[in-house]
């Protein structure tokens, strides 16, 4: 019988400053803790969040959560000046963004 060695859970984030601005990213795919941040603010847990992106596994998400309730002010700042980048450009652009409004 063989064990897996232990994971450190350290691995299971990870930021690029190449990728998303430097948000971390669940190690392995493009998902930021952000993303997962906003969904468990919807309502959802860990394991709705895995039904729905079942490419993710549960550590990884469970080590988002962790990550964001660790780092919670920077990333609610993260996300409200995300929503107040939104609302402008709603403001800015009502009937959305096309070629004739760039110009």
């Amino acid at each position: 019988m063989t064990t897996k060695a232990p994971v450190n859970i350290g691995n299971l984030i990870h930021s690029r400053t190449d990728l998303h601005s430097g948000r971390p990213c669940l190690a392995g795919t493009g998902m930021t803790v952000h993303a997962v941040a906003v969904l468990h603010l919807q309502g959802m847990s860990a394991e709705q969040i895995f039904e729905e992106f079942p490419h993710l596994d549960l550590a990884r998400i469970h080590a988002a959560l962790a990550y964001y309730f660790a780092n919670r002010e920077r990333i609610d700042a993260d996300l409200d000046a995300d929503d107040a980048l939104y609302d402008e450009l709603v403001r800015k652009y009502p009937r959305g963004w096309t070629r004739e409004t760039d110009l």
